[in-house]
């Protein structure tokens, strides 16, 4: 009994307390003294309160216009917008930050941030990739505004990252038009076509090696497929799309199946 009841004491205290917090938190937002809202919305974003400080934060902004306290509000309201993942919000007022304090200490990390949030909001490959594009573009900028920063090899890394997940998206398409086969259309020619422009803007990717095999077996079935009269100029192209492959790729994990394409393909010729 001693037990439970010691245990509802607690709870009744940590009610009591966090009842006795929100009621000052409520008055601190009704205050017209500033400077309290202002140290006390520094000491939620110390503790890692960002709802109550992002709130303090944003409405201090215009109030301390032109003032050192404002640049410190819209920075933190920003930084308290990203930790609350309102990655959308965040980087509106990162990039508004570089605007209105452009020597500012904090800008370089302000327009970081203004490309980290949209590297957060860059979506899984098969969706729609708008804004890893906009991530790309805003990491380029930081990196050509500060070359020298520490943060430029990071953002090197994850343009990296992003241009990967770009090409995982290419692959994805060529890969469908070539599982749609001869449905509706040649989609063989495009998966080579898709593939092969991948290969082309992004010719250092991780995914040169099943690009490239895509592309060989696209055109082997493309060819085994055609018409007597494109058939053999068809064949001899995949020949040569079979060279480069093994040129490339000695020791592919798709070895045996060039191999034997190889070997259909020489029969078929001879």
């Amino acid at each position: 009994m001693r037990k439970i009841w010691i245990l509802r004491s607690l709870a009744m205290l940590l009610l009591l307390a966090t009842l006795g917090s929100c009621s000052e938190y409520q008055k601190l937002l009704k205050s017209n003294d500033h400077d309290l809202k202002y140290e006390k919305a520094m000491g939620y974003y110390e503790k890692g309160d960002y709802m109550r400080a992002g709130t303090l934060f944003g409405g201090l902004i215009g109030i301390y216009r032109g003032t050192e306290k404002s640049e410190t509000s819209h920075y933190i309201y920003a930084d308290c917008l990203y930790n609350m993942k309102d990655y959308i919000t965040a980087k509106h007022y990162f990039s508004t930050f570089v605007q209105n304090y452009p020597t500012s200490d904090l800008a370089e990390e302000a327009q970081f941030m203004t490309a980290y949030c949209s590297y957060e909001m860059s979506p899984n490959p098969r969706l729609d990739q708008t804004e890893t594009y906009n991530a790309l573009d805003a990491f380029q900028l930081f990196i050509n505004l500060y070359p020298q920063s520490e943060k430029a090899k990071e953002a090197t890394t994850l343009m990296d990252e992003l241009r990967d997940k770009l090409v995982y998206k290419a692959y994805l398409n060529a890969t469908l038009y070539y599982n749609l086969g001869d449905y509706m259309g040649n989609n063989y020619q495009s998966a080579v076509i898709a593939a092969r422009n991948t290969l082309d803007d992004y010719p250092d990717t991780q995914f040169r090696e099943e690009l490239s095999f895509l592309i060989l077996d696209a055109r082997y079935i493309e060819a085994v497929n055609s018409v007597e009269e494109k058939q053999e100029e068809r064949l001899r192209s995949t020949l040569d799309e079979y060279y480069s492959f093994i040129n490339e790729f000695p020791e592919s994990q798709y070895l045996s199946q060039a191999n034997k394409i190889f070997e259909e393909v020489s029969s078929l010729l001879n």
